[in-house]
């Protein structure tokens, strides 16, 4: 039999210690705290209605629930089509500090353009579009009902089971490897590609505007990885060796914060074999620089991160993305 320890004796302790960050925050909005969807939400529309030289909001779907999915658009206004970097966070819903990152990532993005050589030419010259959170319902029910709840919110006459898997649920291999056709598991594939409706609304955004997205990048936790196509085959993708030497950088780049590790590779080979990734269906679709972040930590507290580890967190994983950013900016294609 394998070996085995346990390393949570007492699961609701770690969920009473997650919110464990006490500072007060001057401002009305607290980075360094997780946030309900209902502050999130009027934390975007704030985001854009104070900077509206530098961003700018969309709505590209509805949630199986009915709330609106909105990007923020955030870059220097221009006349001409922008390349552009795809962002998204909260795929799955009980990753708490993903969408904590692209929180996080707009704030740094509109407090240091203009004073930051880096971020200035960025967003100069290319939009960062940010979905904050992917997976909406998922993320409320975390809050209301299910702290460890990771699919959507979907209901199919047909079963009594709820939600799918919208990391399994892309077009890429679509329930191939790594995914469940059973609508009661965790990584159910869904009833076909995009059979989601959060995962159809991104799919046609990134379709409508795939011939300026340059790269897309997606947040989830935990293991500490960055990961890129492919996860559905162990096959090698065409830019294998530049993908790999893009992550190695941005890791280096993140580990030169405070000393945290990440491993660089194809995911099926990194992490496990798993079809319908959105990162996989981006790259066949010709957007080049497709990576997943896997965050902080490795295990001990998992999905249940501290709120104390928010900034050291997202302080180090902007290193990574600003790393991948400034060579897709150099590397147009």
């Amino acid at each position: 039999s394998l070996p085995k320890r346990v390393l949570v004796e007492d699961l609701q302790a770690y969920v009473e210690d997650q919110l464990d960050n006490q500072e007060i925050s001057t401002k009305a909005y607290n980075y360094m705290k997780y946030n309900s969807w209902e502050k999130i939400e009027a934390w975007i529309s704030t985001m854009a209605s104070a900077n509206p030289s530098l961003v700018s909001k969309q709505v590209i779907g509805t949630t199986f629930e009915g709330r609106s999915m909105t990007v923020l658009k955030i870059g220097k206004q221009s006349s001409s089509t922008k390349p552009a970097i795809f962002l998204d966070c909260g795929i799955h819903a009980r990753e708490w500090i993903s969408p904590a990152f692209c929180q996080w990532f707009v704030k740094e993005a509109l407090e240091t353009y203009g004073s930051d050589a880096q971020m200035t030419s960025l967003l100069d010259q290319m939009d960062v579009i940010v979905l904050p959170v992917f997976n909406i319902d998922g993320y409320a029910y975390t809050w209301s009902n299910n702290r460890m709840w990771r699919k959507t919110r979907s209901r199919r006459p047909s079963s009594s089971c709820v939600g799918a898997d919208p990391n399994r649920n892309f077009d890429a291999g679509w329930c191939t490897t790594g995914a469940s056709s059973n609508p009661c598991s965790d990584t159910y594939c869904g009833s076909k590609p995009e059979s989601e409706m959060e995962v159809k609304a991104v799919a046609d955004y990134i379709r409508l505007n795939h011939s300026n997205i340059k790269a897309y990048l997606t947040v989830h936790s935990y293991s500490q990885l960055l990961l890129f196509p492919y996860s559905y085959t162990f096959q090698l993708a065409a830019h294998h060796s530049e993908l790999l030497q893009v992550a190695e950088g941005a890791a280096k780049a993140l580990r030169s914060l405070y000393g945290t590790r990440y491993t660089s590779g194809p995911g099926a080979a990194t992490i496990y074999p798993a079809a319908g990734g959105s990162d996989d269906w981006a790259y066949d679709l010709g957007v080049k620089y497709s990576y997943t972040f896997e965050l902080r930590d490795t295990g001990r507290y998992g999905f249940l991160l501290p709120e104390s580890q928010i900034k050291p967190t997202c302080m180090e994983t902007m290193l990574a993305v600003k790393y991948i950013a400034a060579h897709v900016l150099e590397n147009l294609y």
